[in-house]
């Protein structure tokens, strides 16, 4: 609602290997709040040099990138040299992202194309709660707060931006 942008989509996302329920999660998640039809998920983690999800121009350029997760410092710099625009979903507990926090720092301080979002670590517990093989996903976005709810029943999660 915020965006007014309404549609349906249907995704078919495989779950790499080394992917937890709870990072899919997030990668629909980060889906869900920047919806268009330009944009798409990746190789992700089979993909070096791919975001997770990503939106292309016509002229092949990338308007936007997003990462799941705490990427390296090098991989945020490639990023923000690489895309018009980088947003960054992490997720998890304070004692893996505070730290992560402090060693891109600069990163932050330099990037005029950089935005960080945090989910609470109790809120994307809730969301992994939907995870299912087949899910169909109702989604409502207010004021930085998205509303979920799948037949397995529903999640809120708030939004927060760090730093910029």
């Amino acid at each position: 609602m915020d965006r007014h942008y309404y549609a349906d989509h249907t995704l078919t996302l495989a779950l790499h290997p080394s992917e937890t329920e709870e990072r899919m999660m997030m990668r629909i998640l980060a889906f869900i709040m920047h919806a268009s039809e330009q944009l798409e998920f990746t190789r992700g983690l089979a993909a070096d040099d791919e975001p997770d999800l990503w939106q292309k121009s016509y002229s092949d350029e990338i308007e936007l990138w997003i990462d799941v997760g705490l990427p390296s410092d090098k991989r945020i710099r490639k990023a923000c040299n690489r895309s018009k625009q980088v947003i960054i979903l992490t997720y998890g507990s304070d004692q893996a992202v505070k730290p992560w926090l402090t060693s891109i720092q600069s990163e932050l301080n330099r990037q005029d194309n950089l935005t960080l979002l945090r989910i609470p670590v109790e809120q994307s517990n809730t969301l992994t709660q939907l995870a299912s093989r087949n899910m169909n996903l109702q989604c409502n976005l207010q004021d930085n707060e998205v509303w979920i709810s799948s037949d397995k029943g529903t999640a809120t999660v708030e939004v927060e931006r760090i730093g910029n």
